[in-house]
């Protein structure tokens, strides 16, 4: 109920303001530049994704995936200012103007593509919804959790999967709805649910950062979802989308031929013709998105591959731990693959 409520809300905005695709067509890009630097909706802190330390510093995955953005636009990754958004008004930020692109670990899915005037760019992230319980519960798998009581935020698919999921499996849940991220974790850490549940590198980015002792907790081992996340802008700038897809896309090259921030430079005279139009030896690649020949350069040299910014924010030797999985590259048994940049 609060998804369609979410929708009919994202509906209501963009009839308000107008938007319409012909109305919007190249505005963003053209904003982006003259404004001289991007505007990012992040999460308001998620350990691994986008959380501000205490001097203001924005780090994570999404984080990175903004200022790559940047470094490929002005060829500084620090144009780029963080507007920390909650679930229930990250769409709005989006469909106002508000923000320039969506970097939110946020799912793309049928509605929210054909519902709210957005494009679903490129999948920074593959993720499935899990949940997490204090070892002192003595459960080992989600179907023990029948009759418990269980942590969600409202407006998001992890609210429609857990009721799909309990349903289609036969249990009972109490359902403990609270709209604030940061009040979802509190409650579930001070034991006023038995379990919590959203995305599974969230439970391990709420695990690392704000348990009161990470190894109290255990992240049960079913995966009750696929969660495809993705960079999302406004529907009606295909230049803009194009940009914030191919920048996503020459990290993930970059990965794929060995380039990283480190040795990018060594690859200057590579006969390698990928290599050679990644790099912008070749030229056409930047004239075709409207930014210089040495957009992919600027984004690989200032943030790094694809593989670079998952092992930084979370990988096995971060808090968070994760191993790559569905996120490594397609040779190595993952999903994430590289259009062909041609």
């Amino acid at each position: 109920m609060k998804v369609r409520t979410l929708l009919a809300a994202g509906a209501a905005v963009v009839a308000a303001v107008g938007f319409t695709a012909s109305a919007q067509a190249g505005a963003t890009f053209d904003a982006v530049k003259q404004r001289g630097f991007l505007q990012c909706g992040v999460n308001t802190g998620l350990a691994g994704f986008a959380l501000p330390d205490s001097q203001g510093k924005w780090t994570g995955i999404d984080v990175d995936t903004c200022r790559a953005i940047a470094a490929a636009v002005f060829g500084d990754a620090d144009k780029v200012k963080f507007t920390p958004l909650n679930a229930q008004v990250r769409f709005t930020a989006l469909q106002s103007g508000e923000i320039d692109v969506l970097a939110r670990n946020t799912t793309y899915s049928l509605s929210r593509d054909t519902s709210l005037g957005l494009t679903f760019t490129a999948i920074n992230f593959y993720d499935g919804q899990g949940f997490m319980v204090n070892k002192s519960l003595g459960v080992s798998s989600a179907k023990d959790l029948n009759g418990a009581t269980i942590c969600v935020q409202p407006g998001t698919t992890t609210e429609l999967n857990l009721t799909d999921w309990f349903r289609a499996n036969k249990l009972d849940f109490k359902p403990v709805v609270i709209e604030k991220l940061e009040d979802v974790e509190a409650a579930f850490f001070s034991g006023r649910c038995d379990a919590y549940t959203t995305d599974a590198s969230g439970l391990a980015g709420t695990r690392a950062a704000k348990a009161p002792k990470p190894e109290d907790y255990i992240i049960l081992p079913e995966i009750i979802s696929k969660e495809p996340l993705s960079i999302a802008v406004r529907q009606g700038d295909d230049q803009w989308a194009d940009i914030t897809r191919w920048v996503f896309m020459a990290q993930v090259q970059a990965e794929e031929s060995g380039v990283t921030s480190q040795n990018i430079d060594s690859f200057a005279d590579s006969p390698d013709p990928t290599i050679q139009r990644l790099l912008g030896k070749t030229p056409g690649m930047g004239e075709a998105l409207g930014l210089p020949e040495n957009w992919a350069y600027n984004a690989i040299k200032q943030v790094g591959n694809y593989g670079e910014m998952f092992e930084r924010n979370v990988g096995e030797k971060t808090p968070l731990g994760l191993k790559r999985g569905l996120n490594a590259l397609w040779t190595q048994g993952g999903l994430q693959y590289a259009i062909p940049i041609r």
